[in-house]
């Protein structure tokens, strides 16, 4: 009984009377083309008005079916009552010809099936009311309602409550059918086409793409800003009764690189709040600060340039280069504590070339919970640009060395 009037079997027979209710205006507009066929008769009064008039209402919604917005109103009421899964239907209006077709038919299929229940619904339920109360009111049969003689009978009449009972049964079972039928070509009929999964399969692609992006950002900026802040916490603490003006600056050092820091994490958590279409252009520093970073980065560096890369580098490139950087420092303060850098950024012709190395650790580095996502990243942000990036033991130094191209590199993201 569940399956005829339980709550999925409603809210289906809803969708069914929604179904008639939308075709009233065609079943009324086909009236007035077969009525003058008929003899104008009244279609209240006509069963056969009714019917001549709904078979050419079909067709006309048939037409209108071929509307775009006609698509996410009926995917619209589907989801809501007809418990079809979200991910079998597709979103937005149907575009290309055959996503409109499969709309026509599903649309013209909710209008007919609609209205033959919700005519059953009207007209069912008050014959099977009266043969359920037959028994009891003798008087009906008296009145003119042109019983049939079978009901001069007394067992006729003892039966006739059962029969009313059996009619509604059978009336729930057609509308759960109808029901069940629509429910079952909904995801055929108005489901994604090929082009619609692709979009949504690129869709997803972005959003992670977006994510990993923000999530290299924090990585980078947030992980160098620890490792220098314990780095500089850690010498201070060392000197902290000997030399005071050391723990000064070590202090003011903490202070400027975790607000830096906070502000590249308010600006990244403010894209992930606004969504991905704020995230195109990804905020953070460029080479034009990279003096900044060095000096702050707890870790002595010699520095050379060749060729103006804080100015000739297009803006993406140099944020990429700034970050990759900022890693090649946090991993070398990680693994080679306060041992020198060397870096030298160069743009040689096309490509800006960065080299970094420091001495190789006497022990093994420790490897950290949670780590190891320095390196990939640095190769993911040069790949993304179209450069390459390796690094790897050289001799006694580590040395990490990427390649960006710069023609191209404004429209990279």
């Amino acid at each position: 009984m569940k399956r005829l009037f339980g709550a999925r079997a409603r809210l289906r027979w809803i969708h069914l009377i929604l179904g008639g209710a939308l075709s009233m205006p065609y079943v009324l507009l086909g009236s007035v083309f077969v009525g003058p066929f008929m003899g104008n008769q009244n279609i209240l009064t006509s069963t056969s008005l009714q019917f001549a008039a709904f078979g050419v209402a079909l067709p006309m919604a048939t037409l209108t079916a071929f509307f775009p917005l006609v698509s996410p109103l009926s995917v619209g009421a589907v989801r809501a009552l007809c418990g079809v899964p979200r991910e079998g239907l597709a979103d937005g209006p149907a575009r290309s010809g055959p996503a409109r077709v499969r709309t026509a038919i599903w649309f013209t299929l909710h209008l007919g099936l609609g209205g033959i229940i919700s005519g059953m619904t009207l007209a069912v339920p008050p014959f099977a009311g009266a043969l359920i109360v037959l028994p009891l009111l003798t008087r009906l049969r008296d009145t003119p309602l042109a019983l049939p003689e079978v009901f001069d009978h007394t067992w006729a009449l003892a039966l006739a409550p059962v029969a009313g009972v059996a009619i509604l049964v059978a009336l729930a079972a057609c509308a759960a059918l109808a029901g069940a039928l629509l429910a079952r070509w909904a995801p055929v009929l108005l489901g994604p086409t090929p082009a619609d999964r692709l979009a949504a399969a690129e869709r997803r692609a972005a959003d992670l793409a977006v994510r990993n992006r923000l999530a290299r950002e924090l990585h980078d900026s947030v992980g160098h800003a620890l490792s220098a802040v314990t780095l500089q916490a850690g010498a201070a603490r060392r000197v902290l009764d000997s030399d005071v003006e050391f723990v000064r600056e070590a202090l003011t050092a903490i202070e400027e690189t975790t607000r830096r820091t906070v502000g590249e994490l308010d600006a990244v958590l403010g894209l992930l709040r606004h969504g991905e279409d704020s995230a195109g252009e990804l905020p953070g520093p460029t080479l034009d600060v990279l003096d900044d970073l060095l000096a702050r980065s707890g870790v002595k560096v010699a520095y050379a340039q060749d060729g103006d890369p804080a100015v000739r580098a297009p803006g993406p490139v140099s944020r990429e280069a700034y970050r990759i950087v900022q890693e090649g420092l946090s991993n070398a303060l990680r693994h080679g504590a306060a041992a020198p850098v060397s870096l030298r950024i160069a743009l040689n012709g096309e490509e800006l070339e960065i080299v970094m190395e420091n001495p190789l650790p006497d022990r093994a580095p420790v490897v950290r919970p949670g780590g190891g996502r320095g390196l990939p990243g640095i190769a993911e942000r040069a790949t993304l640009l179209g450069g390459h990036a390796e690094a790897g033991p050289y001799g006694d130094v580590w040395r990490l060395t990427a390649r960006l191209p710069v023609s191209g590199g404004g429209d990279a993201r």
